[in-house]
C-alpha cells in the first residue's frame, strides 16, 4: 500500500509541474524595436492584470538603457542584441519609459487596458 501511495503522489507532482510550465508559456509577448535611438512602436497596449514579456530588440550599434520608474525596471541592452523584460501585472494606466542614453529621442509608454 505505501508503494501505491508513493506512485499516486509522484503522478500528482508530475501533473503540477506540467501545469506550471503551460502557464509560463501563456504569457503574452510584446516587442519594442530600438532603431536610430527611437522605440517603435512608441506606445504599446498590454492587458491590465496580466504579467507580460516585453522583448526589446536593440538594432542600433550602441547600447541603450531601458529605464522606467513607473514600471520599476532598468536594463542595459547592448547594441545588436535583444533583452527580455517582464512587467506586470499592471493596473489600468499609462507607464512611461525612456532610453536613458538617448532620452531626447528614445521614449515611449506601456498602456495597460
Amino acid at each position: 500500500m505505501p508503494l501505491a501511495a508513493f506512485a499516486l503522489a509522484a503522478l500528482v507532482l508530475i501533473g503540477l509541474g506540467a501545469t506550471g510550465t503551460a502557464t509560463a508559456a501563456a504569457e503574452p509577448e510584446f516587442t519594442l524595436v530600438l532603431r536610430d535611438h527611437r522605440f517603435a512602436p512608441a506606445e504599446i497596449t498590454v492587458p491590465a492584470g496580466a504579467r507580460v514579456r516585453l522583448v526589446v530588440d536593440n538594432q542600433d550599434a550602441a547600447p541603450e538603457e531601458f529605464d522606467s520608474h513607473a514600471l520599476n525596471r532598468e536594463k542595459v541592452i547592448p547594441g545588436h542584441t535583444k533583452a527580455t523584460i517582464y512587467i506586470g501585472p499592471l493596473a489600468p494606466g499609462r507607464y512611461e519609459f525612456i532610453g536613458e542614453f538617448n532620452a531626447a529621442t528614445a521614449h515611449g509608454a506601456v498602456v495597460a487596458k
